[in-house]
């Protein structure tokens, strides 16, 4: 079970890191012209799936390995954990933004674009959440492999970020300048 649960740990907080990237180049724009922009949200959508559903797999694995005495209760709410409170709190809040997200994507259209964007943006921390709880709680958090990974997730989330930012400072010079 111990290897279920870190592997679907991991696994999730990859999807998460590459889901989070795409939805940035995508609503960014920044994909080019040689993918049509429906490949890339079902490729997104389909991430941020996979994401939550290795995330359910992580969550029973962890409660079924009687070793790691997981309950319910630390799995839904924040600060209720035996032990490493805080690192299992990150990833409690790490859940919850990321079934915000990705739930909130199949009814889009009942709520505003702006809701649904606020909603949204969760990802972003739900993400940085993720691969603390990774960095804090796994027993293999600090082996040089799992330091590589999230370095590699880091590094692959900040720089779509920083593109995207680039991307809506850009859009809105060029606005500012035609006014």
């Amino acid at each position: 079970m111990w290897y279920l649960t870190r592997g679907s740990g991991i696994v999730a907080t990859v999807l998460m890191v590459a889901a989070l990237a795409n939805g940035l180049l995508f609503s960014g724009r920044e994909t080019g012209k040689w993918l049509r922009p429906a490949w890339w949200l079902d490729l997104h959508n389909g991430l941020g799936g996979y994401a939550l559903i290795f995330t359910g797999v992580h969550l029973i694995t962890a409660y079924a390995d009687s070793d790691l005495a997981v309950t319910i209760s630390s799995v839904v709410l924040p600060g209720t954990a035996a032990r490493d409170t805080v690192a299992f709190t990150w990833g409690v809040l790490a859940l919850y933004g990321l079934a915000v997200t990705v739930l909130t994507s199949w009814p889009r259209k009942l709520a505003s674009r702006r809701t649904w964007h606020l909603l949204h943006l969760l990802s972003v921390p739900a993400t940085v959440f993720a691969g603390i709880h990774a960095y804090q709680l796994g027993s293999d958090g600090k082996t040089s492999l799992v330091k590589g990974v999230l370095i590699v997730s880091v590094a692959v989330a900040a720089y779509t970020i920083a593109l995207r930012i680039s991307g809506v400072v850009r859009s809105r010079r060029v606005a500012g300048d035609r006014f």
